[in-house]
Parts: C-alpha cells; structure tokens; sequence
C-alpha cells in the first residue's frame, strides 16, 4: 500500500507552457512537472532563488494528473512596456511596476506576443513519494496547501485558482485505485463542467501499475527555476472512464 496526496486544480484560466520560440507562448492542455512543483513550493513557502530545496522537492515525489475537463483554449494578443535595463555601471533596477512605468515614454521598450491559455480547465493531481524519507512528509504538502505561504496560482500570475485544492491523503496499492476512492467537496459546481465518460490520465512514474497507450517528451523538469532552465522527461498516458474509475 502506497499513501497518495490527491488534489484538485480548477480556475477560470491557465496556462502550462511549452516549448516558446519567439514571440509565441502555447500551452499545454494539463498542468506541467514545473507547474505543479512551483504550486507545491509556493504553498511550502519555498523561494524560487532557494534553487537546492526546489530541485530537491522536484526530484522527491513522483506525480500524475487526471484531466477531468481541458476546457477552452483563449488565445490572447499580449503587448507590454518595459525601459531598458541598461549594461554595466549604468545598469539600473526598477522595484515596481509602476517605477518602470515612470520613466519617459521614449525609453520604454514593447514587447509583442501572442499566449495561449485553457479556460475552466478541471485537473486531478495524484502525488507520492519516490523514496521512504522526502524532505516533506504527505501530511505537510496537504496542510501547505490548505494554508499556502505564498499565493499560488495555474501556470501565470494572470490565472488565479478559482476552488480550494481540498487535498487528501488515501491509501491504496496503486494511483488507480487511489483515485477510485475520492470524493471531492466541489461536485455539485464542477461536475457541470464535465461532458464526457472519458478523461486523459497522465503520469511520471515507469513501475506504476497502470497500463500506458503512449509516451510523451516534455521539457519541464526543472534544472534552474533562477535561470528557467528545463530538460525532458517521460510521461505516460492513458484514457480511463470516470465514472467506473471514479475519476471525479
């Protein structure tokens, strides 16, 4: 029997990132290995210039997400103002927004970008530990997010989360079963949101009883969050029927 830290993700708007080349940032339609490990370090009061307590939290526990509605995907036109940071002695540093606003309107800079998000999108996420002594027990991460340090939110500072995680810890032999034995506080709103007996399971972890269709590569595991620098990883993938598998 394995312990499971199971949680729910919902919010008007996401965006879980992908591969950007240019102007345009697209996104995947569920959560990402950085996305979900920056909520977990938000909610533990991790800072993300602590690079060693982030790498170590990502590479403790082993995860996988239920995508119980993709939702609808927004494409936005994103333009911004910012000044030049200057080179050298002349470097400068703005604290706020707004100081980067002051400066005359000839030295500010826009940017131009096209970003893709995923409106009321649904997702489960399973997570367990990978070894017998992580740097966080189950019991810390569910009331860290209960009670999270710093303010969490779905891949953007722009995409607060919209419900409570309501997270719980179940016992079971395998992620399957652990999901077939939850019961959320939120079906009366979010089960309007689900139209079809199938959804997408997603997970990291090779030995995990379940069979897999395919595999995918995803640059997200997370090598320097100071830096954004990611490398790939494996995740499996497989379609289950909720209402059998209790997936809701």
């Amino acid at each position: 029997m394995k312990d499971y830290l199971i949680f729910r993700l919902y919010g008007p708007m996401a965006s879980w990132g992908d591969i950007a080349v240019g102007p345009y940032r697209p996104s995947f339609d569920h959560p990402s290995k950085s996305a979900i490990f920056g909520l977990l370090g938000a909610a533990l009061g991790i800072r993300r210039e602590e690079e060693e307590k982030q790498l170590e939290l990502a590479s403790a526990y082993h995860y996988g997400v239920i995508i119980n509605s993709s939702g609808f995907m927004l494409r936005d036109y994103h333009t911004s103002q910012v000044p030049a940071s200057g080179k050298g002695r002349n470097k400068k540093k703005f604290l706020t927004r707004k100081d980067e606003l002051a400066v005359p309107k000839y030295e500010l800079n826009t940017i131009l970008s096209t970003r893709d998000y995923y409106c009321d999108g649904l997702y489960t996420v399973v997570l367990y530990s990978r070894t017998e002594n992580p740097p966080y027990s189950l019991e810390i991460i569910r009331n860290s997010l209960k009670k999270p340090s710093f303010s969490m939110y779905l891949g953007r500072k722009s995409c607060p989360l919209a419900l409570p995680l309501d997270p719980m810890i179940i016992s079971a032999p395998n992620m399957k079963e652990a999901l077939a034995n939850i019961e959320f506080n939120d079906g009366a709103f979010v089960g309007k949101l689900i139209d079809n007996d199938i959804c997408r399971l997603y997970w990291d972890d090779p030995e995990e009883n379940i069979s897999f269709e395919h595999s995918i590569s995803r640059r997200d595991n997370v090598l320097s969050r100071k830096r954004w620098q990611f490398s790939d990883r494996k995740e499996y993938y497989s379609m289950v029927n909720w209402r059998n598998d209790a997936c809701t």
